[in-house]
């Protein structure tokens, strides 16, 4: 909990869609972390229910991830400030433990980037299968302003989705990104005025749809630039054919005959 005793992430369920909100909106959402504690909780909560079968992911307030909370950091003078202010067992212990956790969650995960997504915020949001951003959101590398590489799976994630060139440039320069200029270079799917209101709608859509086959599509395509062709055909193939015995399958191709909707339970 924070001093206010207000919990750091909201969780609430909407029928077969959890909603998690990161919650410390006077600090831009910044991760502590009991943030982080806080969401994996959640994050638990969801893979024990198996009646939820997608997540949307936002923020409180005007921002949706201003990254680290640096008043977390010890940097009081002294010989040792360097070990004290050491970013990497944070990182190593809490920001790397949650994008793992959110590229590995059972269900597909939805961003709705409300307001600023900064540092690791941004790498949060691309953690997610799919973002949605407000018109007025913005993703920013921030690392480079304080001397730091992009974390939590940057700089993995950001030339994934846009490119070297364009990555190299922003993680370098620390620009700021308008929701339509990171439309156009594919970090997001969409951006749309509600973007919480579009997101749910994504979810409800996704729900409705095979799980299972949804986050394996999301570790194919994730991990394909690390295989060769013939890797990933083999991959391909070990993949269709254990969906092959799911439940999903089944309805799926008997829907497709009888010419009716499928009925998917996400089994």
């Amino acid at each position: 909990m924070t001093a206010s005793s207000e919990p750091c992430v909201l969780y609430e369920e909407d029928g077969a869609i959890a909603v998690l909100t990161l919650n410390r909106p006077a600090a831009l959402n910044s991760f502590t972390r009991q943030m982080h504690r806080e969401l994996w909780a959640a994050l638990d909560r969801i893979e024990a229910n198996k009646h939820i079968r997608a997540l949307v992911l936002t923020g409180a307030g005007r921002a949706f991830c201003a990254g680290a909370d640096l008043s977390e950091f010890d940097f009081r003078p002294g010989d040792d400030i360097m070990f004290r202010a050491d970013p990497g067992p944070v990182i190593d212990q809490a920001f790397n433990p949650t994008t793992r956790r959110l590229i590995n969650v059972r269900v597909p995960t939805i961003c709705a980037v409300n307001g600023v997504a900064a540092g690791a915020g941004a790498s949060v949001a691309m953690a997610c299968d799919i973002a949605i951003a407000a018109p007025g959101a913005s993703f920013i590398q921030a690392f480079s302003k304080i001397g730091l590489v992009p974390d939590s799976g940057g700089t993995w994630l950001l030339p994934q989705r846009i490119g070297l060139a364009r990555a190299m440039a922003l993680a370098m320069t620390g620009d700021k990104l308008g929701a339509q200029h990171a439309k156009a270079m594919g970090m997001i799917w969409d951006v749309a005025e509600d973007a919480v209101a579009a997101a749910k709608a994504m979810a409800e859509r996704l729900a409705a749809m095979p799980t299972k086959a949804l986050v394996a599509t999301r570790h194919l395509l994730r991990g394909a630039h690390t295989h060769s062709l013939d890797e990933q055909l083999d991959l391909e193939r070990d993949v269709q054919s254990r969906l092959g015995f799911t439940h999903d399958y089944i309805e799926g191709v008997n829907a497709f005959l009888q010419k009716r909707a499928p009925r998917f339970k996400g089994e």
